[in-house]
């Protein structure tokens, strides 16, 4: 067999098969990866295109069959060796190029080899894209190589077919990658308001040199509706005569990078826009995320990339720009390209007012009523903005209201009312809300003052002996509902304080579950350590654990309504009061990456034993007046410091648990076991003297209400497990707990045994 040596578009692709196969980490090159390689090549693009193919989704869908073969590490020092059925298809290719007694493999013979293979998904997807053109594409393949003794030229015209137009199929190209603003702005929404920011832009637009406008604002705002708003304006003819009959086209560089194989394509794509844009003239080219633009192409450090090919054409003045960022990317990437940032005049998009915010919202209103086919209640704009302002607090007016507005929409359609008309009212709306926002509290909702007049009473009846706590901590929420709390403030910052197992971090779990709230819960002892206190707001950078971000700020954002319980925090290092200064006084808190966390919708609740220990010698000596509680905030006021108690909404102290609220306690304790009972059909009683006898070993003030439930633990329960595990309670029935009556049991026997009875 003679030698043959490989054309150049032959060795281009053969080499981008190969690094498509170490791009996705794949074993062997494979015909999947020669012909994504094929999809690069200018000629094999027009061809298919030409007999009715989609490169683009030939590309996509080989892209989809690569990534799922298997991938093996990444051995620089080797490349990955050719398939077996790669091998037939060059072995193939060859033996096409002996048939037509020509020594140059050209890349029609390895698309004819592509395509005679058996069982090949490469074979199988080109041949859906061609259907019954396979013929014509390969002879309109041939043709364009056919030239230049049989070496084509990458891109040489002078291969097409005479009656092929390469103007149209230019035209065609450029306008492919971008979209016309003008011919699409009625599917969005419209410009509402705004009037100030769009006059600036139509005068910069107006401008002899400099007439790129770049609108700067936080997401959400309506920067891409100004442009819809200018495009609606120039169709109407409302714009000054400079601007009269212009076409507004919008870039996107997803789309000019997608397909973008070679060193050069992307700078080949920009030029073709750039170069039709001037031939046609009057035209502005919209970059949404126009910060993409900075480095986009860019090869090696100090090489040209996106940003700096448009330089002679933002200088020019011929083709305007409008560009499109947010303030923290503008300031990460768009900055530090000086020579494009004065060639753009910076318009500012500020987040609407909520009175604005609420035109706006009425203004679409009418849409979404089309388009959900509900009416939506005069009292629901006012309250979607308002509410939104309130409760959503990472997004921005009028995004996150007209979002609400849509939901309660979507959820109508899908639970129809059962009358003709569907409306959409505020309670609906609420409704959203809270699923949204994880808002589920009644204390914080416009319709829930029943629920927190009986607040007080519902906590007292879990709760007992700790009235004044409980009676402070409903008084901070009725006040918040009210809205007479400081604003810029949390619904309220307590610390409680008293003995072990008295009800303070119960006070807390209680709260939030009658408000339907969620409880975050923080174990101070876990930050003793000064480093441990920066996990709560996130390693500084270059640290370990810079990526994950603060643990405190995140969980806030996640749950901006919740009752945020930091336990024990005395154990904690002394630095949580200096984070904790800036969270009572703005309720706002900055993690390492500059995001701030919302806490003006958050109670918080600190506990502490300080000075528990000291509350004993309260009344030592004689005649001494102070009180447990007196001599327990001595101690807090040397532990905390000054301006930390300063900032506190109030400071509860717990009381001792004393008889009475210890009985109480067991009640509630026999009717939790009770009711666990009852899940295996078992009735539980207990008479008198059993539950003296679980009251008297139960209550010890010095362990409070933790005791009582090791006692029912180790005293109680034993009885019970072996008789519904083995024995008479098997299949459920009525259990008895009595004391042993061999002598006559008194209440102070401390040893005294339980039994159970079974009746039968």
């Amino acid at each position: 067999m003679p030698a043959y040596i490989n054309s150049y578009d032959t060795d281009l692709v053969l080499n981008g098969a190969r690094n498509y196969s170490v791009l996705y980490r794949n074993e062997f090159v494979t015909p999947e990866h020669l012909l994504l390689a094929l999809t690069g090549l200018e000629n094999f693009a027009l061809s298919l295109q030409t007999s009715g193919g989609n490169v683009a989704r030939l590309n996509a869908e080989l892209v989809d069959v690569v990534t799922k073969m298997e991938t093996v590490p990444v051995d620089w020092n080797q490349l990955p060796n050719h398939s077996m059925q790669m091998e037939l298809l060059l072995d193939n290719a060859h033996k096409l190029a002996m048939l037509a007694e020509v020594q140059v493999v050209q890349v029609p013979h390895l698309v004819m080899a592509l395509l005679g293979l058996q069982d090949s998904n490469a074979a199988y997807l080109l041949g859906k894209q061609l259907g019954e053109n396979t013929s014509s594409f390969v002879a309109e393949l041939v043709s364009l190589y056919d030239s230049d003794d049989g070496v084509s030229g990458y891109g040489d015209t002078d291969a097409f077919n005479d009656d092929f137009d390469m103007d149209e199929e230019r035209e065609e190209l450029w306008r492919s990658l971008v979209t016309c603003v003008n011919e699409t702005y009625k599917k969005h929404n419209p410009l509402i308001g705004r009037e100030n920011e769009l006059q600036r832009t139509i005068q910069v637009l107006c401008r002899k040199e400099k007439n790129n406008p770049l609108h700067v604002g936080e997401p959400g705002v309506g920067k891409t509706s100004l442009v819809y708003g200018l495009a609606a304006m120039i169709e109407n003819g409302d714009v000054p005569e400079r601007l009269k009959g212009c076409r507004i086209y919008q870039m996107d560089m997803g789309t000019m990078l997608a397909g973008t194989q070679y060193r050069g394509d992307l700078e080949k794509r920009i030029k073709q826009v750039m170069d039709g844009l001037l031939d046609e003239g009057n035209t502005i080219l919209y970059i949404d995320e126009i910060h993409n633009l900075v480095g986009a192409g860019r090869a090696s450090e100090g090489s040209m990339d996106a940003s700096n090919m448009l330089k002679p054409y933002l200088e020019s003045g011929d083709v305007r720009f409008i560009g499109s960022t947010t303030y923290a990317e503008y300031n990460r990437y768009f900055a530090k390209s000086a020579g494009i940032v004065r060639r753009f005049q910076q318009i500012d998009v500020p987040e609407p007012s909520p009175e604005e915010a609420v035109k706006i919202l009425s203004g679409l209103k009418r849409q979404y009523e089309k388009f959900h086919n509900v009416t939506y209640a005069p009292e629901v704009i006012e309250f979607a903005v308002k509410a939104s302002a309130k409760y959503i607090n990472d997004r921005f007016l009028p995004d996150k209201a007209i979002d609400l507005i849509d939901e309660a929409g979507a959820y109508r359609q899908m639970h129809p009312l059962p009358t003709k008309r569907q409306k959409v009212d505020k309670e609906l709306v609420a409704d959203v809300l809270t699923k949204v926002c994880k808002v589920q509290a009644v204390a914080l909702k416009d319709e829930g003052n029943e629920a927190l007049l009986t607040l007080e009473k519902r906590m007292k009846q879990q709760i007992y002996g700790q009235d004044k706590a409980i009676e402070l901590v409903t008084q901070a929420i009725q006040t918040a509902k009210a809205g007479l709390t400081e604003e810029g403030k949390p619904l309220a910052a307590m610390l409680f304080v008293g003995p072990t197992g008295v009800g303070k971090t119960e006070v807390a779990r209680v709260l939030a579950a009658e408000l339907g709230i969620e409880l975050v819960r923080f174990d101070m002892s876990e930050y003793t350590e000064k480093h441990a206190v920066a996990k709560l707001i996130g390693s500084p950078a270059g640290y370990v654990g810079y990526e994950d971000g603060g643990l405190l700020t995140d969980a806030i954002r996640k749950s901006p309504n919740c009752v945020l319980l930091l336990d024990e925090i005395e154990k904690a290092h002394a630095d949580i009061y200096n984070i904790l200064l800036q969270v009572m006084d703005y309720a706002r808190l900055t993690d390492n990456k500059g995001q701030k966390a919302d806490f003006r919708n958050v109670v918080l609740i600190m506990t502490s034993n300080a000075g528990a220990q000291f509350a004993s010698q309260a009344n030592v000596g004689f005649a001494s007046k102070i009180s447990r509680g007196e001599a327990m905030m001595a101690q807090v006021k040397k532990t905390f410091k000054p301006e930390f108690i300063n900032r506190l909404s109030s400071t509860v102290v717990f009381h001792d648990m004393d008889e009475p609220m210890a009985r109480l306690i067991l009640k509630k304790k026999i009717n939790a076991l009770k009711q666990q009972l009852l899940a295996r059909n078992v009735e539980l009683t207990l008479d008198e003297k059993a539950e003296n006898y679980l009251l008297k070993v139960g209550f010890t003030p010095l362990y409070g209400a933790r005791e009582m439930d090791r006692v029912i633990a180790a005293k109680l329960k034993p009885l019970l497990t072996r008789e519904i595990l083995f024995g008479k309670l098997k299949k459920g029935g009525k259990a008895i707990v009595k004391t042993l009556t061999n002598e006559p049991p008194t209440p102070d026997d401390t040893n005294m045994q339980l039994v159970l009875d079974v009746p039968k």
